[in-house]
This record gives C-alpha cells, sequence and structure tokens, in this order.
C-alpha cells in the first residue's frame, strides 16, 4: 500500500497499467524461472497443498514471467479474480477498492541478480509467485475480497494501521495448521527462500494461535524475519473469524489499547511454540525482503 494520491504518469486513475509483456527481456525472463525453480524445489512439503494446486490450476509452471492476459482466463474461470499491473505500491483505499472488487495489484518489474534475496519494494515474483495461487482457493479468494470490503470501512474510520496488521500477519506472513503440521501460506513468506526455512524450523519465533484482535494490536518487523507468526485452523475459519465479525465494536476495543510490541507473549496466548527471540537479538542478521502491499 502507499499513501500518494496521484497515479503516476502512464497509469490509469486507478493505478493500473499494461503489464507490457513483451518488452521482458530474456534475462528477466530467466530470473523468473531461476526463482520459480528454487522455491518450487523446497516448498511441496512446507506450504498448504491448496497453494501447489494454484500453481498447477494456473499453469505456472511454464517458463518465464506469466502473461497476466493468460493467467487471468485461469484465474477468472476459477474464481473471478484477476490480476493487474501497478506501477508500485497504491494508495491504501485503491488498494482496498481493486479487492473489494476481485483485482489483485501486481507490480511489473522484476529483481535482478544482485536484489535475488532482498528488495525494497514487491516485485511480480513476490506478487504473482506468492499471492495469486491462493486465490484460486474459494474461500481464501472470499477472504482476499471481504478483507478489500473492510478496509474501505477502515479507511473511513481511521483503522487502516490496524487492519493492515491483520493483512501482514495473514496474507503476508501467516501460518496454518495442516493436519498435526504447520504450513505456509503467507506470501511473504513462499517468495522467500530464507524464510520459508525459518518460519517453520528456526526456533527462534514465537508460533501463536490466531486471534483476531490480539492480531490487530500487534506491531511487526518490515525489514528483517518475523518474531510472531499466527496460526490459524483453516481457511473456512479465518473467513469466518473476519466476515463474521462486527468491526465496529473492535475498532472501540483496539482504541483503548496501546498496540503490541513485536517478540511479545501475553498470558491470554494460545502459544504452539515459545521462540528463544535469539534471531532477532542477534546482530548478525541477513535482512529480508518485507513489504506492506
Amino acid at each position: 500500500m502507499g499513501n500518494s494520491s496521484q497515479p503516476p504518469p502512464g497509469a490509469a486513475m486507478d493505478w493500473t497499467i499494461a503489464q507490457d509483456w513483451g518488452s521482458y527481456s530474456a534475462a528477466e525472463h530467466e530470473m523468473w524461472d531461476r526463482l520459480f525453480a528454487r522455491q518450487t524445489e523446497m516448498l511441496p512439503a512446507r506450504v498448504v497443498p491448496a497453494f501447489m494446486e494454484g500453481l498447477y490450476v494456473l499453469r505456472m509452471t511454464k517458463p518465464g514471467i506469466p502473461d497476466f492476459d493468460e493467467l487471468n482466463e485461469r484465474l477468472t474461470r476459477a474464481t473471478g479474480w484477476q490480476v493487474v499491473a501497478v506501477p508500485g505500491l497504491v494508495p491504501d483505499e485503491m488498494f482496498f477498492e481493486h479487492l473489494a472488487n476481485r483485482r489483485f495489484v501486481a507490480g511489473r518489474f522484476i529483481r535482478t541478480p544482485e536484489q535475488l534475496d532482498y528488495l525494497q519494494e514487491p516485485d511480480i515474483f513476490h506478487d504473482v509467485f506468492g499471492h495469486v495461487p491462493l486465490l484460486v482457493h474459494p474461500v481464501f479468494a472470499d477472504y482476499m475480497q471481504a478483507y478489500g470490503e473492510g478496509g474501505l470501512r477502515a479507511a473511513s474510520l481511521g483503522m487502516i494501521e490496524a487492519l493492515a496488521r491483520l493483512y501482514w500477519y495473514t496474507v503476508e506472513f501467516g501460518l496454518i495448521r495442516d493436519g498435526g503440521d504447520l504450513k505456509l501460506y503467507g506470501a511473504g513468506i513462499v517468495s522467500s527462500y530464507g524464510e520459508s526455512v525459518f518460519a517453520l524450523d528456526d526456533p527462534s519465533p514465537h508460533r501463536i494461535a490466531f486471534d483476531l484482535q490480539r492480531v490487530m494490536r500487534t506491531c511487526y518487523r518490515i525489514d528483517d524475519y518475523q518474531q510472531n507468526y499466527f496460526v490459524i485452523d483453516s481457511f473456512e475459519d479465518l473467513l469466518r473469524q473476519t466476515r463474521d465479525a462486527d468491526f465496529g465494536p473492535i475498532y472501540e476495543c483496539l482504541r483503548g489499547h496501546e498496540p503490541i510490541d513485536v517478540g511479545v507473549l501475553l498470558p491470554t496466548d494460545n502459544v504452539i511454540h515459545t521462540g528463544t527471540q535469539a534471531y532477532a537479538k542477534s546482530t548478525l542478521k541477513t535482512p529480508s525482503a518485507h513489504w506492506l502491499r
């Protein structure tokens, strides 16, 4: 999300631009293939099965950067969603407007070899590989639309920051139960080689059962691996908790409480794993690419 109110030159009033797929160079397609191969080799045992199913339905195993026109034919057929290209981070309300109308905004540029593991803003690999496969899942697709609708209301009430935390800890950095295991589903994790391992295997972060108000009060890291991960039971439960909630009273309650610092555990938390926080305390940390998208 961004804050500028006027679209940049060349963008429509809704901030969309043409993907211009034909302008990608061979090197850019090769970068996509390199990133895709690296993630799909290590993800199958770690990611929620619906993610891998989405890759298959959308035929994203085809070499090269996906052509949005081809991608959207399959995605729209599956759940009514489509991907639209934008020049960068878009204003909050425009972001919510797109989600509410089943449009997912994606940057069209791809990282360079020097940016393999760290970017200042999300690229097409994060946006499309990380986010789009789960839009094939009907319940998750409904959650994303409901989030956009809720975002429009939050904007009118001055509560975007609280709702942004919900997006961060679900859509970007969420974990999910899968039988007796924890699996990845957040796009910020599944598009990051390092965090795909860290989120599940490292003893450092806390892993806490999802609680709506707790999540909406919890600060987060934008420049490194997360200190907390919140675990949902299922996409159905996530949709139920958010779509059925009356956010008016929740926002009033949140206004009466200070945000919770990242890494803090509360006595009321349902803690799945108490982290050591050793990574966060270390002075020798490798930055990870995180953004609010």
